[in-house]
């Protein structure tokens, strides 16, 4: 159970719930031991007035009402705190698992960009969802049948031991034998629980993937092959869960062989005791009820046992997510103003996921309020540029500083706060437009969010919408133009107010009509604002105060656009190409 240890910290903190669950539990199983105790007496009685006439009928009747009162009396009693156990211990387990769902989601939201091109999104999906759900059983059910079950049988074993000694010592002969097969069966559990728990996470991968991907599917009439590879995982999972069940399904059939041993034991060994006066009626019937008491505290040990190996294996794949150290660390807390200045100084790149070489010995700086154009071809390295300014990753060698200061001792929220950034792959969620754009600015009001949709030329579109600003997205922005995506993913970095507007390719599925409004109005209306613009365009950037032209991750031409159509190189290719279309 070691992988289970980080639990603790969650039981300290909620002690006080589980001391009162567990002192609820003692006097539940206290007020359940009563009722046994007074059939074993009222048979005793029963056996005396028709043994020896010591008593009368009246009093026998008398006797015999009382006891059944307290025997009801007692069983609401039972009933009543073993309901308050319940809610004291199964909520408990809702405040951990509560805990544990947001603890994994912030950690998700701190770990760096290589994490998540390691990790696929069903897997994480399923880590905190089933695996949690999974640890909530072991924190929940199984820590209250186990508080349930021990307190069960110190108060029944106590008993029995002051009333039989010897009887006891029979009775509970066949624990040991019970506690082996558990202990043997248990690694076996633990080790099907984390390949049912790996299958599971391999199924829902595929499946969010399918339908994040159901046009691709659809387009290229793949159905057939999907849904094959969908029965042959889930022809997998279904057997690695028959392969679990198998060792599962066999507690309860030893526990009910091993409580049968222990009540033909009972019988016989009581018997003769009771022939050899040894013991009364009462008591010996008082055993058979205590026997048949213990049947499901002992056979919840084989499913508690099984609980705990299936959570050890959820936690243990969830604690090597919270184990996870981020590359990208933020070392300062202070608040202060951002200007918007940016320099790269002899900066190398190489992506540790692929170890391909991004960028290499860079080098460039940009004023603060004005613009510069990043252009070149595929994988040259553009993209590289905006990963490292928002410090997505941070580089191999030489500095990235803002207004002057190296980007590792910059606050990472301050610095992100104040940067603006729209990537090439734009990503809406499902939800209003209004919201959409609100998220970047949550104080943002109706006026600020018309103001910069007109900025973006997004506006005219969204209010030819029947719910205009309240349209709600698909998912992804589906019901969306890809054009119409980027121009509210644009709304949505330009509210923010950013000292530093970074545009990947943002703008690739708009006419150059009005791609050209767009950036005369962040050119004109964004003033006090840094702004990057990266494309492979010319028409993208030629009106940047400065442009640097990119290949393979190395800077080979810089200067205003017309210098650098003036020049021979690449720059002046593509502007052959594009502009004047030869």
């Amino acid at each position: 159970m070691k992988e289970l240890k980080y639990l603790n910290k969650f039981f300290f903190k909620y002690k006080q719930k589980i001391i009162i669950g567990i002192l609820i539990t003692i006097v539940a199983r206290v007020f359940a031991l009563v009722a046994p105790n007074l059939v074993g007496d009222s048979i005793t009685i029963i056996e005396n007035f028709y043994l020896n006439k010591s008593i009368n009928n009246i009093d026998l009747k008398d006797k015999l009402l009382i006891n059944i009162f307290l025997i009801v009396g007692s069983a609401i009693l039972a009933g009543v705190f073993t309901f308050l156990m319940r809610q004291t211990l199964i909520n408990v387990s809702r405040y951990i698992e509560y805990d544990l769902k947001n603890e994994i989601y912030n950690k998700y939201q701190e770990l760096d960009q290589s994490f998540y091109k390691n990790n696929r999104t069903g897997d994480l999906m399923n880590r905190i969802s089933e695996d949690v759900s999974k640890v909530r059983m072991y924190v929940g059910p199984a820590l209250m049948y186990t508080i349930n079950t021990v307190a069960l049988f110190v108060i029944i074993i106590s008993y029995m031991v002051s009333v039989a000694p010897l009887l006891t010592a029979y009775t509970i002969i066949p624990l040991p034998i019970l506690s082996y097969l558990i202990f043997k069966l248990s690694k076996n559990i633990n080790i099907k629980s984390k390949k049912v728990q790996e299958s599971l996470s391999k199924i829902t991968t595929f499946t969010q993937e399918s339908f994040s991907g159901i046009s691709v599917i659809k387009s290229n009439t793949i159905e057939k092959e999907v849904i094959k590879s969908m029965m042959n995982r889930s022809e997998d999972t279904k057997q690695k869960n028959i392969d679990l069940a198998k060792f599962q399904s066999w507690f309860f059939p030893m526990m009910l062989l091993l409580i049968g041993v222990s009540n033909i034991i009972v019988i016989y060994i009581g018997g003769k005791q009771y022939i050899n006066n040894e013991i009364d009626l009462g008591v010996l019937a008082e055993f058979i009820i205590y026997v048949t008491m213990l049947t499901w505290p002992v056979a919840t040990v084989g499913w508690v046992t099984s609980i705990v190996q299936q959570a050890e294996a959820s936690q243990k794949r969830i604690n090597e997510f919270l184990k996870e150290k981020s590359k990208i660390s933020n070392k300062c807390n202070k608040k202060y103003n951002i200007e918007g200045k940016v320099e790269f100084n002899n900066i190398t790149l190489v992506y540790p996921e692929t170890k391909i070489i991004a960028l290499n010995k860079l080098s460039f700086e940009i004023n603060v309020g004005k613009s510069l154009g990043i252009i070149g071809n595929v994988g040259s390295g553009k993209s590289s540029i905006a990963e490292l300014i928002l410090r997505n990753y941070d580089p191999d060698i030489g500095e990235v500083r803002i207004d002057g200061k190296n980007i590792k001792s910059h606050n990472l929220n301050i610095l992100r706060q104040n940067i603006g950034y729209v990537p090439q792959n734009t990503f809406l969620f499902s939800d209003t437009i209004f919201s959409n754009i609100k998220f970047g600015d949550n104080n943002a009001t109706y006026e600020e969010i018309v103001k910069f949709s007109k900025i973006s030329n997004v506006h005219n579109d969204i209010i030819g919408f029947n719910n205009k600003y309240d349209s709600v997205l698909g998912e992804r922005g589906i019901n969306l133009s890809g054009g119409q995506r980027q121009r509210i993913a644009i709304a949505r970095a330009l509210i923010k107010k950013p000292k530093v507007l970074i545009l990947d390719d943002s703008l690739s599925a708009v006419d150059t009509e009005t791609e050209d409004n767009i950036f005369k109005n962040i050119l004109n209306d964004i003033n006090d604002c840094t702004k990057i613009i990266i494309s492979h365009r010319i028409s993208t950037v030629k009106k940047c105060d400065k442009i640097i032209v990119i290949n393979n991750g190395k800077k080979i031409q810089e200067g205003n656009h017309l210098e650098l159509i003036e020049l021979d190189g690449y720059y002046h290719e593509i502007y052959n190409q594009q502009i004047k279309g030869k």
